[in-house]
C-alpha cells in the first residue's frame, strides 16, 4: 500500500455515527465504540471483519479507548462520568474511576508508568478541563479554563502533553513533570477553519490530528509545522490509532460513513510501541 493513501477497511455503517475510540491491542485487533448501537464496543480484524466485542453496563456510552501496558482496555464513559476498565480475557467491565462533577470524559491517553489523562469538555458552555487518573483510580483535576477540549496525547519522550479544543480550533502543549503535573501552557498551533477531534503521536514525535468536517488527517512536526495532509473518503474523522504488524498502519474512525479507514505511514505510533 502506498504511503498516505487512505482506503476503507470496514463496510459502511457497521458502526453508528458515534464511532470513536479507536485503539489496537497487542494482537493487532482494532476496537472502536458504538458497533451497531450506542453502548457497545466493536472489534475489527486487520482484514476488516467486524464483530461485537462487549456491551457496556446500562447507561454507559464509550468515547476514547486506550490500552495499558498490561493489556487492560480503558474506556472513557462520557454518559456515566467514568473511566471503565475491561479485562480482555474475561471481558468483565469494571469502574476504574468515577466523578459526578466531570462534564463528559471524552478522550484519554496513558503514560508508560500507567498514568491516565482525560479531556473533559462541556459542549454547552464551550469550556473544558483536564483530569489525571492514578493507577488506583483516584481522579485529580489538573487543568481548567480551557475551551472544548477533545483530543489528548503524550509525546514519545513523555515531556509534553498535547490537548486540542474542537470549537476554538487550537492545540495546546504543556510540559509534563516527573510527578505528572502540568506546567508552562503554550499554544502549539491553531486553525482558522474546521474542527479538531482525536490526536496521536508517532515515535518520532510527529502529531497526527483529525480535521473534523474537512475530511483529512494533518501530520504536524514536533514544532507544529504542517508536514502532510492525508485526504480521507469521509468528511468527519473522529479519531485515529496506530496498528498493523509494524505499527505503521493508521486506522481512522469516520462518522459520515460509520466505518474505519486506513493508510500507511513512515513511523510507528507511540502507543503501539509502548505495548510492545
Amino acid at each position: 500500500m502506498a504511503l498516505y493513501e487512505s482506503k476503507p477497511l470496514t463496510a459502511p455503517h457497521l458502526f453508528t455515527d458515534g464511532i470513536e475510540g479507536p485503539a489496537v491491542d497487542r494482537s493487532g485487533i482494532l476496537y472502536a465504540v458504538n458497533f451497531g448501537r450506542p453502548g457497545t464496543i466493536g472489534a475489527v480484524t486487520p482484514q476488516g471483519d467486524a464483530y461485537l466485542f462487549i456491551e457496556l453496563p446500562k447507561g454507559s456510552v464509550g468515547n476514547g479507548i486506550r490500552f495499558r501496558k498490561d493489556g487492560t482496555m480503558l474506556i472513557a464513559d462520557y454518559t456515566g462520568h467514568k473511566i471503565l476498565s475491561v479485562d480482555m480475557n474475561t471481558r468483565k467491565v469494571s469502574v476504574l474511576a468515577h466523578d459526578p462533577t466531570m462534564s463528559q470524559p471524552n478522550d484519554i491517553c496513558i503514560s508508560e508508568s500507567g498514568m491516565v489523562f482525560a479531556s473533559d469538555p462541556d459542549w454547552k458552555t464551550s469550556t473544558g478541563r483536564i483530569w489525571r487518573c492514578e493507577e488506583n483510580g483516584v481522579l485529580r483535576l489538573i487543568a481548567r479554563d480551557h475551551g472544548t477540549v477533545n483530543g489528548i496525547e503524550i509525546s514519545p519522550d513523555e515531556r509534553i502533553l498535547y490537548v486540542n479544543e474542537s470549537v476554538q480550533r487550537k492545540i495546546w502543549a504543556y510540559d509534563l513533570t516527573i510527578g505528572s503535573d502540568l506546567k508552562r501552557k503554550r499554544l502549539f498551533t491553531e486553525f482558522s477553519d474546521f474542527g479538531l477531534d482525536g490526536m496521536r503521536c508517532d515515535v518520532a514525535g510527529n502529531l497526527y490530528v483529525t480535521r473534523y468536517g474537512k475530511g483529512t488527517i494533518l501530520k504536524l512536526s514536533p514544532h507544529g509545522k504542517a508536514l502532510k495532509e492525508i485526504k480521507l473518503h469521509g468528511a468527519k474523522p473522529s479519531n485515529l490509532a496506530f496498528g498493523g504488524e509494524d505499527g505503521k498502519t493508521v486506522y481512522v474512525t469516520e462518522v459520515e460513513q460509520g466505518r474505519v479507514e486506513q493508510f500507511q505511514v513512515e513511523e510507528p505510533g507511540r502507543e503501539w510501541k509502548l505495548l510492545r
